[in-house]
């Protein structure tokens, strides 16, 4: 895990702390990046988590699936068939 600390230091104590209070809001989650900004009595706190893998599942034909390689050749050439809708320029 990467700390940075900007203007001011502190002790191990106080960054072990910090750690704990961010890991909290996301129980479970890998904590990789802290960057603990000291501004007199104010700390501003910036983290960034570990990526979480994900599966993409759709709705295809009926079915909730992440990839069609065990689907049979008829089930392959209906979601062949099915018409599919892209991202216009007008909705970003």
């Amino acid at each position: 895990m990467e700390i940075v600390v900007n203007g001011g230091t502190i002790t191990e104590e106080e960054k072990n702390n910090y750690i704990k209070h961010v890991s909290a809001k996301e129980p479970g989650k890998e904590l990789v990046y802290l960057e603990i900004n000291l501004d007199g009595d104010f700390v501003d706190l910036k983290y960034k988590f570990a990526d979480v893998p994900f599966e993409r599942i759709r709705r295809v034909t009926g079915y909730l699936t992440g990839t069609l390689d065990r689907w049979n050749d008829a089930k392959r050439a209906e979601e062949a068939d099915r018409v599919k809708h892209g991202i216009c320029d007008c909705c970003h």
